[in-house]
């Protein structure tokens, strides 16, 4: 769960600081700015400038849609745009955003938001979606929740136990990082269906080098098929939406499964 965030900036600045385990030496040390002054800015007794919110909230990683309250907490304009990926200003990014997803066929790829609800998939990723209860698919479908679903991919995964493990730390790190809600609401429902499962919902993720998913496809009788994958952010973003976006990338862990989505999907399978 996530915790409620103060409206003025004192308690904005107090809040994000405690959630990243600072102390006021730690931050004021990191900032190169006086303890003292931190405390004033806490408490009310001083008003920062627009260059000091800014450089704290870099300081303490705030993400750019939390800078932006910070900004109007202090009596300032926000400083960062929230464009829909959908508008004439965004045609580019995500015109390149699709060709990264059709340059990754025959493999599955999924662009996602912030709250890893789906926005656009190649052709390869229906090698999951398939797999899934067509009620889960109506947007916005969230990807973790096709994962985790008891009428989802979770039926099809070998060794669901670790796999959950992975998907609900890296949600409950997201979390705790970003202070969203929304977050907070798709971490408990994904514990839920760990316990509607039978898993532990509190399990941590085995120490290994990757942890693959092991899908059994009625479509591939010969064993599971077997995948790694990668989640790509742009560098450097100026925009809500484009920090928030990401591109979760599955590649074939062995040839049996590279063999089976080339065969299925086309393109020459990578050397």
């Amino acid at each position: 769960m996530t915790m409620a965030l103060e409206t003025g900036f004192g308690g904005l600045l107090r809040e994000w600081r405690q959630r990243r385990r600072l102390t006021q030496l730690d931050l004021g040390l990191a900032a190169e700015v006086s303890a003292r002054h931190l405390s004033f800015l806490e408490t009310g007794r001083s008003r920062p400038s627009r260059d000091m919110v800014l450089h704290l909230a870099e300081q303490l990683d705030v993400p750019l849609r939390t800078r932006n309250e910070l900004l109007v907490a202090a009596g300032f304009a926000p400083a960062y745009t929230q464009h829909s990926l959908a508008s004439s200003e965004m045609a580019e990014v995500h015109a390149s955003l699709n060709r990264l997803l059709a340059a990754h066929d025959p493999f599955p790829a999924v662009l996602v938001d912030g709250q890893w609800d789906m926005i656009d998939a190649n052709r390869a990723a229906s090698v999951f979606v398939e797999l899934v209860d067509p009620g889960l698919l109506a947007p916005p479908a969230n990807v973790l929740r096709l994962s985790l679903h008891p009428r989802g991919l979770a039926r099809y995964v070998d060794g669901l136990d670790e796999y959950a493990a992975h998907l609900v730390s890296r949600v409950r790190r997201q979390a705790e990082r970003a202070a969203d809600p929304a977050l907070g609401a798709l971490l408990d429902e994904l514990t839920g269906y760990c316990r509607t499962l039978g898993l532990d919902p509190h399990a941590h993720p085995r120490n290994t080098v990757v942890l693959p998913l092991r899908l059994r496809h009625p479509g591939h009788p010969d064993g599971p098929l077997t995948f790694f994958s990668t989640v790509a952010v742009l560098g450097a973003p100026l925009d809500i939406t484009l920090e928030e976006v990401a591109v979760e990338s599955f590649f074939p862990a062995d040839t049996t499964t590279s063999g089976y989505l080339t065969r299925r999907f086309g393109g020459a399978t990578p050397s």
